[in-house]
C-alpha cells in the first residue's frame, strides 16, 4: 500500500483551533478521510488509515449540516486521541449525506454523539462542582481560586459560564491541563497547575455546609444516581462532601417524619372540611342514602349505579379502593369483579376475614368509555375524586377503624386530599390525626397484579401485597 497523502501535525491535543483550520482546508479540497493522518506532538493518530491517496472533486465551498457542525464543535473538546480522525471523517461524510447526524444506526454518528454527550456531562460537572476559595483582595475586589479535574478539554469552552456568574470578583480555575484566569474584566489562559496551588479551605466553608444541609432533600435520594452525578473524585473539592454519609444515614428516618407530618396535616385539613358536609348523618345507612341521592340528583347519572361501601360499622380494618368496575356497577357492591375476587383471595392468604372489614371506594361510581359492547375502565380525574371525598370521609368517621388501608394512588388522593406518590409511601405506617385515629397503611390496588404479565415479577409483587395486608391485620388486632 502507498503512504497516506496528508499528514497533519498539531502542537497539542487541545489545539482545537488548528484542527478546525486544517479540517476546513481539507474539506474544501475534497481530501478523503482515508488520505489524512492526524498527529499530535509527533504521534500518529491510531484511527487513521494507511490507505493510499484518494480525492473527491474539490468543493466550491464547505457546506456542513448545522447539526453536524454543532455535534463536532462540542465533541472536539473530548480528550480521546482517536477523535480527530473520526470527526473529520464525520464532517466529510455529512457534506455528502445531510441526514447522517440523525442516523443513529451509523457507527460514526453513534460515536460522535457519545463524544458530544461525554463533553456535555463533564461541563455540567464543572458547573456543579467548582468551589472557589478566597485567596485575598486587590483594589476592593475579592480574589478567589478553585481546583477542578475535568476529564476533557473544557476549560476554555466553559470559562464564559463562570465569567457571567462571577463577574463581580477576580478568580482562577486551576486544572491539571490548563488554568483559566479572570482578572480586570478579561479572561486569560495559562498552563495547568496543582491542587496545592489552591487553598484547602476558607472561612466560607462552614456557611456552605450549613446551607447544603438545609436544602438536602431526603425524600429524593437516589444513591446510584448521586454517585453517577457526583463521582467520589470530586468529593475532596466539595466542603459539603463530608456531610453526605451522615445525611444519607439519617434520610430514612427524616422521610418517615416528613411523610407522617404531611399526611397528618393534610388529612386534618381535608377532614375538617369534609365533616362540615351534612353533619346530620349519624349512621352508615344515612351516608349511603346520601350517596344515592347525590348520584341521582346532583350528578344526574342515569347510566351507572352508585356503589357505597359495605361492612360492619365498628370494623377495625377500613379498605379504600379506586372506584367500582363493571361488575360492581351491575351488582351495586364494591370489590366483586376480577380485582375484587383477587382481593378476597389475598385477604384470606393474609388471615383477614372480609366480613369483618369495611370495604369502600374513593369514587362511588363507575367511570368508563364504551368500545363496542364493552365498558372499559377509565381512571377518575382529580375533580371526580374530590367531589366524592366528603362521603368517603363520613364513612371513615362513622366506622372509626384502627387501620385504614389505601389501595392505589386514587385511594391515597381521596383519603389525604392531595396527590401522594404511592412509590414513596407504600408499606409505610402513617399515623393519622386524633379526629381520625389509628394509622394508614398504603399499598397498591389488586388490579395492578392483574396487569403484570411476567409470572416471576407478579409472584414478587403478590408477596409484597400479602405482606402489607398482614401488617394491617397485625396492627388492627394487636
Amino acid at each position: 500500500m502507498s503512504a497516506p497523502e496528508r499528514i497533519v501535525s498539531l502542537s497539542s491535543d487541545d489545539d482545537l483551533q488548528a484542527w478546525k483550520r486544517e479540517a476546513r482546508a481539507l474539506l474544501k479540497e475534497g481530501v478523503h478521510p482515508d488520505s489524512v493522518v492526524w498527529r499530535v506532538g509527533g504521534e500518529g493518530d491510531l484511527f487513521a488509515s494507511e490507505l493510499g491517496g484518494t480525492y473527491a472533486p474539490p468543493a466550491e465551498k464547505v457546506s456542513i449540516p448545522r447539526k453536524a457542525a454543532k455535534l463536532v464543535e462540542t465533541a472536539l473538546h473530548h480528550s480521546g486521541s482517536g477523535r480527530l480522525g473520526l470527526l473529520y471523517r464525520f464532517l466529510w461524510r455529512a457534506q455528502r449525506d445531510r441526514s447522517l447526524p440523525d442516523n443513529m444506526a451509523d457507527p460514526d454518528t453513534l460515536a460522535v454523539h457519545r463524544l458530544e454527550k461525554a463533553v456535555r456531562r463533564d461541563a455540567h460537572k464543572m458547573h456543579a462542582f467548582v468551589r472557589f476559595r478566597k485567596v485575598g483582595e486587590d483594589d476592593g475586589r475579592e480574589r478567589y481560586a478553585a481546583w477542578f479535574e475535568p476529564d476533557h478539554h473544557i476549560v476554555e469552552r466553559e470559562a464564559p459560564f463562570f465569567v457571567r456568574r462571577f463577574a463581580n470578583m477576580d478568580w482562577a480555575i486551576v486544572t491539571p491541563r490548563k488554568t483559566a484566569i479572570y482578572w480586570g474584566g478579561e479572561v486569560f489562559f495559562a498552563e495547568g497547575g496543582r491542587r496545592e496551588d489552591v487553598p484547602a479551605e476558607d472561612a466560607f466553608e462552614d456557611a456552605w455546609r450549613a446551607y447544603y444541609a438545609s436544602i438536602f432533600n431526603p425524600a429524593r435520594i437516589m444513591t446510584d444516581a448521586m454517585r453517577a452525578e457526583m463521582p467520589k473524585k470530586y468529593w475532596k473539592n466539595l466542603p459539603e462532601a463530608a456531610l453526605i454519609p451522615e445525611l444519607l444515614e439519617q434520610a430514612p428516618a427524616r422521610v418517615a417524619v416528613m411523610n407522617a407530618r404531611a399526611a397528618a396535616d393534610d388529612t386534618a385539613r381535608h377532614t375538617s372540611r369534609m365533616l362540615r358536609v351534612e353533619p346530620g348523618h349519624n349512621s352508615l345507612e344515612s351516608v349511603h342514602d346520601a350517596i344515592r341521592r347525590f348520584h341521582a340528583e346532583e350528578l344526574g347519572d342515569a347510566v351507572t349505579k352508585p356503589v357505597p361501601g359495605e361492612g360492619p360499622p365498628d370494623a377495625n380494618l377500613f379498605f379504600i379502593g379506586e372506584q367500582p368496575g363493571d361488575q360492581e356497577d351491575i351488582t351495586g357492591r364494591p370489590f366483586v369483579g376480577p380485582a375484587g375476587q383477587l382481593f378476597d383471595r389475598f385477604l384470606q392468604a393474609a388471615g383477614i376475614d372480609r366480613s369483618s372489614a369495611y370495604v369502600t371506594n374513593a369514587v362511588k361510581r363507575f367511570n368508563f368509555i364504551e368500545r363496542g359492547k364493552r365498558r372499559i375502565h377509565q381512571t377518575p380525574k382529580a375533580g371526580e375524586i374530590d367531589i366524592w371525598a366528603p362521603f368517603l370521609m363520613q364513612e371513615h368517621r362513622l366506622v372509626q377503624p384502627k387501620v385504614t388501608v389505601t389501595l392505589g394512588a386514587t385511594a391515597l388522593r381521596g383519603f389525604f386530599g392531595r396527590p401522594v406518590k404511592l412509590s414513596e409511601v407504600r408499606g409505610e405506617t402513617i399515623p393519622l390525626p386524633e379526629e381520625l385515629g389509628g394509622v394508614c397503611v398504603p399499598t397498591f390496588h389488586p388490579s395492578y397484579l392483574l396487569r403484570i404479565q411476567d409470572e416471576g415479577q407478579r409472584a414478587i409483587e403478590e408477596r409484597k401485597f400479602v405482606a402489607d395486608l398482614e401488617k394491617a391485620r397485625e396492627l388492627a388486632f394487636a
